[in-house]
């Protein structure tokens, strides 16, 4: 399988990239945890169907450290005991940031309240701006195809 673009030889998708990682790393040297951020771009991966992005931070994610067990529940966080309540309201606002088109009323009170009780107002904005970066680059990956199981930890820096 063959991506419909080659985002890596692009001059405009190369440069476009360039800003979405670079936004990236603003919210991957905050004080947001890093294992929540793996878990984060994880659940946003596996919503929007984005094979290259779920094979790229769940290789990264345990090349971290993170355990096989909790990979694999990450699909299944409501029914996992793995998963911290800090991960789990994490998890639920990536859920509802990531499906805005399935609710009327988008993100709920409840699920930003939740949040809110285990992440400071920076650590939110670094939440907000992951799960909006990472849909970035599931919706570019998802359109053109790209695919996925042959990443390497570390292969992009």
């Amino acid at each position: 399988m063959d991506a419909r673009l080659n985002v890596f030889a692009s001059p405009t998708a190369g440069r476009f990239l360039k800003h979405i990682v670079s936004a990236g790393q603003v919210v991957t040297n905050s004080t947001l945890p890093a294992a929540t951020q793996e878990l984060v771009k994880i659940r946003a991966s596996q919503i929007n169907g984005c094979g290259f992005c779920t094979d790229m931070h769940t290789k990264e994610a345990a090349a971290a450290g993170e355990s096989s067990v909790r990979l694999h529940l990450v699909a299944a966080w409501r029914e996992a005991t793995v998963f911290t309540e800090a991960e789990r309201a994490a998890l639920e606002l990536t859920e509802q940031g990531t499906r805005i088109a399935d609710a009327a009323g988008g993100v709920t009170d409840e699920a930003w309240t939740n949040a809110a009780k285990h992440y400071d107002e920076e650590q939110l904005a670094a939440l907000v701006s992951l799960i909006a970066v990472i849909n970035a680059f599931n919706r570019m990956n998802v359109l053109i195809r790209q695919p996925a199981g042959d990443y390497r930890p570390g292969q992009f820096g």
